[in-house]
């Protein structure tokens, strides 16, 4: 069974940055993408940034693009997101997914992911 760990969420104020992390512990299957979602209080789940283990390609969310980045370890099995220029409206609960039926619902569909984290929780105060 595989399961999801994130770290490094915090309070940051506007502006400043953070490096979220998201480690595996059980057997990964490198033909599946991870993801990063967030979710804000009230709100739905929203894609955020996605890349694939074997090719380390990466995949945005149009709001996110020149912000934020995501990269993987794969010695670590480890992915991170490293999130600049961090605005209030980026306030919410963080959670990284691995995406074992990205291929068929696509990469920014949470019902894509089977495997989930906890989350970690980032405030950005204005």
């Amino acid at each position: 069974q595989v399961q999801l760990i994130e770290s490094g969420g915090g309070l940051v104020q506007a502006g400043g940055s953070l490096r979220l992390s998201c480690a595996a512990s059980g057997r990964t299957d490198s033909r599946y993408p991870w993801g990063w979602f967030r979710q804000a209080q009230g709100k739905e789940r929203e894609f955020v940034a996605a890349i694939s283990w074997s090719g380390g390609n990466t995949y945005y969310a149009d709001s996110m693009k020149g912000r934020f980045t995501i990269s993987r370890d794969t010695a670590k099995n480890t992915v991170y997101l490293q999130m600049n220029s961090l605005k209030p409206e980026d306030t919410a609960v963080y959670c990284c997914a691995i995406g074992t039926l990205a291929g068929h619902y696509g990469l920014g569909s949470p019902i894509a992911y089977r495997y989930w984290g906890q989350g970690t929780q980032v405030t950005v105060s204005s």
